[in-house]
């Protein structure tokens, strides 16, 4: 499988990187908050952990665990899903697959806020202290080997065709990249995105240490489903600059760390449990 005449992974890691370096030198030249710590030591932790998210990754796929992309392959070959059994132009299958697919990560996202053993998880990528594109890559190996499941399973049910599981993965990881950045848009801008897609803004509220703020905007990629489902926010009650990017339990230097990060998921919170903080 080929896009723009580049192999599958190359088109994935191609695109990574330059919607990455994009948003780096975006965050430079137009920053919304200042950094709270440094940045060469919390990139050298969120790199260290995707690095084991593909060791993890790869392991386990050699092992047999197949992943979104092969499990629409498969689904193909044995005419498995919805998209696999209806006739539909091209164009809508993929409409279809990208739009249902970026549903699933969204109530994946919610249930790693909701169900505790999850939120153990998930609390590795809400512990930085400060938000910015590296963020987005900043997910427990456990939490991302469980997400390739759910989309996997969700490619089987649905069918769509590999193609469109490959370029739903590069926007959904294209936009967190994006609306993680640090990033001052202009209002107008920032108003006319949202009404469709996550801007940094909007996630940004995501981030808050306050538990309401928190539990809202769960959106990657369409912001559609939290103002369906009603966990939509605007804007933060303190306002961009003067709200708490983190988890309140554990603030300070630790969370930028690789050991603290990467052991966090098997560590009890000092104050609050996580059966209180996964409402």
């Amino acid at each position: 499988m080929s896009f723009f005449g580049l192999s599958e992974s190359v088109f994935r890691f191609g695109s990574f990187a330059l919607i990455f370096a994009i948003m780096a030198l975006a965050e430079t030249l137009f920053p919304k908050r200042e950094r709270r710590f440094s940045r060469t030591l919390r990139w050298t932790t969120n790199f260290g952990i995707l690095l084991t998210d593909y060791v993890a990754v790869f392991i386990f796929t050699f092992i047999g665990m197949v992943t979104a992309v092969g499990a629409a392959a498969y689904a193909e070959h044995m005419q498995w899903g919805l998209l696999n059994n209806i006739d539909l132009p091209i164009w809508l299958e993929w409409l279809i697959a990208i739009v249902v697919l970026d549903f699933v990560i969204w109530a994946q996202h919610v249930a790693t806020h909701k169900i505790p053993i999850l939120w153990r998880l998930h609390r590795v990528h809400h512990s930085d202290e400060d938000i910015d594109a590296s963020t987005a890559i900043r997910f427990h190996p456990i939490e991302i080997l469980f997400s390739v499941l759910v989309k996997s399973a969700a490619v089987l049910v649905l069918g769509p065709a590999a193609g469109a599981v490959v370029v739903f993965e590069a926007f959904v990881n294209g936009s967190a990249l994006f609306n993680h950045a640090n990033v001052k848009l202009p209002q107008w801008a920032d108003g006319i995105l949202r009404s469709l897609f996550v801007t940094p803004d909007m996630h940004r509220v995501h981030h808050s240490s306050i538990n309401r703020e928190t539990d809202s905007n769960y959106g990657f990629g369409l912001s559609i489903w939290d103002r369906i489902f009603r966990t939509y926010i605007a804007q933060p009650e303190k306002g961009h600059d003067g709200m708490t990017i983190g988890l309140d339990e554990w603030q300070g230097d630790g969370p930028s760390h690789y050991p603290w990060a990467i052991s966090l998921p098997f560590r009890n919170p000092p104050h609050t449990s996580d059966e209180d903080r996964a409402q």
